[in-house]
């Protein structure tokens, strides 16, 4: 058994379609026609510029968008781009990633640009052959967020959105993340890894109530949360069975809330509060009762620090672009513990980063264009232009 524990005041001390899909989004896809083609606005490709982006956001491309650059406002670039959105893919959250691959779409499209949606997996990437100036990745899990397809993009030389591959990979798995928070000093709940020759070891080594989930899984897929001893191996077995690993996590009480990172910038702290157990797939994509909060009744102090250390965790794990920084807060002792990033979050315009952004003044236009720009900027970087 793979034992992680954290020390000091790190850790809390106690107990696809077949084949796939590649959607043009324009107003007749049955004809292919795209609304915002260049050639039916009487440019021909070819006369467009070869490199990307004319207006470049914030003077540090580190610090990411300005409040006062024409992009982060809304205004979009002064060239229009051809991209490829990619969504869906071979994962349990193919129908979420399609939705947030369409808000994408629709929101790139409605600053002039040419958008292509394509659901992609690992035997099907001929929508990667297509000319265009960038590739936004909205693959939620396997494949899209775990580095695989950001290893093809990087061989390709194309210009991408978000998180390099090893990046994706780290913040992927859950233990190996985790560890990661503890040599940055995050605050962290103690876990261990359970693998079919260590279940035993792993049970007998809990007291009740944990959270039992895969190490590689996103959108709170096979995640429970265990209160009775007699469901706690099966549980360990059943995860162990379907993904090779359980992760076994100390259970924190309290609230749930997240920060999101634009660009370099954390944006308000959001509190979910669900009438499930906790912020499961349902309550995330199924449930109409899920409340979201920006008001949130905690000393101003910790969501400050909740606010800077979301962006530590996103910078020591190499993320870039955006990402979604989950939280539990325990309200007896008032300490927030870091469950996991996520670097591909949902980007429908309900789903929490847009909520975010919106209330820091950032539309969902907005907020994608700033992260097309950031890859572009990195691709002019690399080339040396």
């Amino acid at each position: 058994m793979a034992t992680a524990e954290t020390h000091g005041d790190v850790a809390r001390r106690g107990d696809a379609p077949a084949g796939g899909v590649e959607d043009r989004v324009g107003d007749d896809p049955a004809r292919g026609i795209r609304r915002n083609d260049t050639s039916a606005r009487g440019v021909r490709r070819e006369d467009m510029p070869a490199g990307g982006v004319e207006d470049r956001v914030g003077d540090d491309p580190a610090r990411g968008i300005r409040r006062n650059d024409a992009s982060a406002r809304g205004r979009s670039t002064a060239q229009k781009l051809a991209i490829t959105v990619l969504a869906g893919g071979p994962g349990g959250e193919h129908d979420v990633s399609l939705d947030s691959g369409r808000a994408v779409a629709k929101a790139l499209e409605s600053l002039g640009h040419t958008v292509y949606v394509a659901d992609i997996g690992p035997e099907n990437i001929g929508a990667l052959a297509r000319e265009v100036d960038c590739v936004f990745v909205a693959l939620h899990g396997r494949f899209g967020e775990d580095g695989q397809v950001q290893q093809i993009l990087e061989r390709r030389g194309l210009a991408y959105c978000g998180s390099g591959p090893e990046t994706c990979a780290l913040a992927m798995d859950k233990a190996a993340a985790k560890a990661k928070y503890v040599e940055l000093g995050l605050p962290t709940p103690r876990w261990a890894v359970a693998e079919p020759e260590t279940i035993r070891e792993a049970v007998a080594a809990w007291s009740l109530p944990v959270v039992v989930k895969p190490v590689r899984e996103g959108s709170s897929l096979n995640c429970q949360i265990i209160r009775e001893f007699d469901k706690f191996r099966p549980a360990v077995e059943r995860v162990v069975e379907e993904y090779g690993q359980c992760l076994v996590e100390e259970y924190i009480p309290g609230r749930e809330v997240t920060v999101a990172i634009l660009g370099d910038e954390a944006l308000p702290p959001l509190e979910i509060r669900t009438k499930r157990e906790f912020y499961d797939y349902e309550a995330k994509y199924v449930d109409d009762d899920t409340e979201y909060i920006f008001d949130i009744d905690l000393p101003a102090e910790l969501l400050s620090r909740m606010r800077e250390m979301s962006l530590e965790a996103h910078r020591g794990l190499g993320c870039r672009d955006f990402s979604r920084v989950d939280w539990r807060v325990d309200d007896d002792h008032m300490q927030a513990y870091l469950l996991e990033v996520n670097v591909i979050p949902g980007l429908t315009d309900h789903s929490l980063v847009p909520k975010a952004a919106a209330k820091d003044g950032v539309s969902m236009p907005m907020m994608c264009q700033s992260i097309v720009d950031s890859a572009i900027r990195r691709k002019f970087s690399r080339n040396g232009s």
